[in-house]
């Protein structure tokens, strides 16, 4: 089976991969350099081959071994990011649900800084160019309406795709990282001596002897920030391809810090006055265009950021941490798509960082707190499924893990004291990560209730309901939704809507059952009549990153039935059935309230409690699932109202009986 993950070496690959993946990670030298040296003291060369040879091994040990090297072994089927690791080990550990959580809401809430910093630092680049010292000013407020209108535009442009443009990521990154490179060389070749900073020991004597020592790993950690992105894409550009064009990523990447360093050596001053290392190596001539390249770049790499939340998001709703929101699909591009709720939510938080920090230096100091946990819960992860998916021995995963824990650990608790000046951002963590507690805890609650019973005892009653003409029809055909997993059974409930509540008269029943499975892609589904003509139940397999078009592949299922002289929706009156009208379909969804005469325990209390007021947010929303949100709905079909030739649903298992 030739998965996305093993997709061959090509130049086509390599380019796609530039565009998509190194984003976030190749706009660091921006400002990750110059928030070393300003949070450092009087420059001198302790500090300046110090911050180079840490940057070095970090991106070496973080970048290179944890996730280049092993974290993208941990593919699903060929996908990867936090939710995917999860869906491969979540059977081996009652509780990893919580890593899961923690670390899909941590990176959604600290990758809100990354437009605003990124812009902002191109940005001020501007106040280099000669005539343009004082009106670009870090800070002011040309700037600031400068980077708010390119994040405006970047956030209205999500709802049109990014196919038209997104051809032009690869070479755009490839000028990027080209420039990244030659820049360093030429400050290089004037001081060869920073070469030496590559040796570890100069890295260990910046954290024993420097007076602000390991408090300096806070800046440090920004140049590998988006590591996390290289494992979240690696089903749109395949491990390989992402494992070879690292190489060149990290060359040019390394080789700008140690132009950076280069230049600051050659300074000899204590102080660089608020200069920024990376623009102070572009030659004058090229100033402005490096700027709009690096501009461009940022761009790219928010775009890249935004898309992964999407499917971040995508990904939680599937696996019930998240409401049922609307999800649009902008393109036909695979794994595009666009969630106007986050897309907005999202907007916000980079404005509302750009107007409380203003200048990129002071939103470094707000980085890299929630990514150093996003990473640890992905070390957590990578523990079960090296042990238990892997089956490597104790003694080696625990020798590796302890090694990251120890690492990140370390950056996390250096980030930790940057706390203080990023307090609003816990708006947003506690936000996400509480809406996806509460979604999969209220989910866990209310399935405690569903009590199954077996359909076959009351097939009669349904033949006897459906021939009972002093009953007004309700439908033709009648859809629930049902949790059961038994083929046989269905909830009480269902049953009590059918024969109690407004007793529901139809010529065929249908039940659904929805599947969710580990694999991201899976899309089968099977048909079994338990009484012919009257009685269907339709079961679905869908894969996590699968869209729960509940309506669309239901259509898609009765067509292919009509197909195949399965199933006859000829319109069972003769004064419609001779104009070929077809028959009606109706869903009927049941919702739940929480009772005032509840005994549930105050923790359950407020999670039923908050999970009901945000769903009453989602309903909604959930119109986009072709679903109302009352008992129940309006007519879904004619079966062609909507292209269904792209849901390629395979049927995998069936049984008709007739």
């Amino acid at each position: 089976m030739d998965l996305t993950h093993s997709k061959k070496i090509t130049a086509a690959g390599l380019l796609v991969t530039l565009g998509i993946i190194y984003g976030d990670i190749g706009t660091s030298p921006l400002y990750t350099f110059q928030t070393i040296m300003a949070e450092g003291g009087n420059v001198s060369q302790e500090l300046v081959f110090g911050a180079i040879s840490c940057v070095f091994w970090t991106l070496t040990l973080q970048t290179t071994f944890k996730y280049v090297l092993m974290t993208l072994q941990a593919d699903n089927k060929g996908e990867g990011g936090v939710f995917s690791l999860y869906a491969l080990v979540r059977r081996y550990g009652k509780k990893l649900m919580y890593p899961a959580i923690i670390g899909a809401g941590t990176l959604l809430a600290d990758g809100i800084i990354t437009p605003p910093i990124s812009v902002t630092s191109a940005i001020e680049g501007l106040g280099l160019v000669k005539g343009l010292e004082t009106v670009i000013v870090p800070g002011n407020t040309l700037v600031v309406e400068i980077v708010l209108v390119i994040i405006l535009l970047l956030f209205v442009f999500q709802r049109f795709g990014t196919k038209i443009v997104g051809g032009s990521f690869g070479p755009i990154m490839l000028i990027w990282f080209s420039m990244l490179a030659v820049l360093g060389t030429a400050q290089i070749i004037h001081y060869p001596a920073v070469l030496k900073a590559l040796s570890p020991h100069y890295g260990i004597e910046l954290l024993v002897k420097h007076p602000h020592g390991f408090y300096l790993l806070g800046a440090v950690f920004l140049c590998t920030t988006g590591a996390e992105a290289l494992y979240s894409d690696l089903g749109h550009c395949g491990r390989r391809n992402i494992q070879v064009s690292w190489m060149f990523v990290k060359i040019a990447l390394v080789l700008n810090y140690m132009g950076q360093g280069a230049w600051v050596m050659m300074q000899s001053k204590a102080d660089l006055g608020g200069a920024n290392p990376f623009f102070a190596i572009v030659p004058h001539w090229f100033l402005v265009p490096s700027i709009f390249i690096a501009t461009a770049a940022s761009i790219i790499a928010s775009q890249a950021l935004i898309s992964g939340s999407f499917t971040l998001i995508s990904e939680a709703i599937s696996l019930n941490f998240w409401p049922k929101v609307t999800v649009k699909f902008p393109s036909n591009i695979r794994g595009q798509i666009y969630i106007p709720s986050i897309n907005w939510v999202l907007c916000t938080g980079c404005f509302l960082v750009v107007l409380y920090f203003r200048t990129s230096e002071s939103m470094t100091a707000a980085y890299g707190f929630s990514i150093t946990v996003a990473m640890l819960m992905t070390t957590i992860l990578m523990y079960y499924f090296l042990r238990y998916v892997k089956h490597l021995p104790f003694w080696l995963v625990g020798a590796i893990i302890t090694i990251f824990v120890c690492v990140e650990s370390t950056f996390f608790i250096f980030n930790a004291v940057k706390l203080l000046k990023r307090l609003f951002f816990l708006v947003f963590e506690v936000g996400l990560i509480g809406t996806m507690y509460v979604w999969y805890h209220a989910r866990k609650i209310n399935n405690r209730f569903l009590n199954f019973i077996d359909l076959n005892e009351h097939i009669p009653l349904l033949e006897m309901l459906s021939h009972d003409e002093s009953v007004p029809k309700f439908a033709t055909h009648l859809i629930y939704l049902t949790k059961a997993n038994r083929p046989t059974h269905i909830e009480q409930k269902i049953l009590y809507s059918i024969f109690s509540h407004n007793p529901k008269r139809a010529d065929v029943y249908w039940f659904v059952h929805i599947e969710r499975t580990d694999e991201p892609y899976t899309m089968e589904y099977g048909v079994e009549e338990l009484k012919a003509d009257k009685v269907i139940r339709v079961e679905f397999r869908i894969g996590f990153r699968v869209q729960q078009r509940v309506s669309l592949m239901f259509r898609k299922v009765v067509m292919e039935m009509i197909c195949n002289k399965e199933l006859d929706i000829a319109n069972r009156f003769p004064s419609l059935k001779k104009h070929n009208i077809a028959d009606d379909f109706r869903f009927v969804i049941l919702e739940k309230f929480l009772s005032y005469d509840n005994e549930f325990s105050v923790r359950e209390g407020f999670i039923l409690n908050t999970y009901f007021s945000m769903k009453k947010f989602a309903l909604a929303e959930e119109k986009a699932f072709g679903l109302d949100s009352s008992e129940t709905v309006v007519e879904n079909l004619p079966l062609v109202v909507a292209p269904i030739t792209k849901i390629n649903l395979q049927r995998a298992y069936y049984r008709i009986h007739h």
